[in-house]
């Protein structure tokens, strides 16, 4: 049995929900000074955050939408996933795809965590698997 208690540990303001019906949790960036992520550079960014996902669920970091339509901001990795076991401090790397510098302050609201349920499948290998109407049909091939 799984619960839905999120527990955090940080040294600053404790995240939240922005409003009621919220599905992310706000980041914020973590930072001593500013941060500059020039044009085509990858920068790792700290959130001071550490959480304890319950168990059954993972962790979903997606960016902001501010953060890519004002700063021209992705993250590397498209989407984060975080585990329920993971204690280490959580990290965003955001990718500049804009010509122009942008810079990060300390407070900085760029990604949000939402805590989702997952299926754990057992693993069987086969020698073929079931045939189904599309096959094995890839990009496009169902329509446009």
């Amino acid at each position: 049995m799984t619960n839905n208690i999120l527990k955090i540990k940080t040294n600053s303001n404790t995240p939240a929900y922005a409003t009621e019906h919220a599905a992310g949790i706000d980041l914020y960036c973590k930072t001593e000074s500013d941060l500059t992520i020039k044009p085509k550079e990858t920068v790792k960014i700290h959130t001071g955050l550490f959480v304890e996902i319950p168990e059954g669920h993972f962790g979903a970091v997606y960016p902001r939408s501010s953060t890519g339509v004002k700063k021209q901001l992705m993250l590397a990795n498209t989407v984060g996933i975080i585990d329920s076991d993971y204690r280490g401090e959580l990290m965003v790397f955001f990718y500049n795809y804009g010509e122009n510098e942008q810079i990060i302050q300390n407070g900085d609201r760029l990604a949000q965590l939402v805590i989702q349920p997952y299926l754990r499948c057992e693993i069987k290998k086969v020698d073929e698997l079931t045939d189904s109407k599309r096959g094995d049909g890839g990009f496009g091939s169902t329509g446009n």
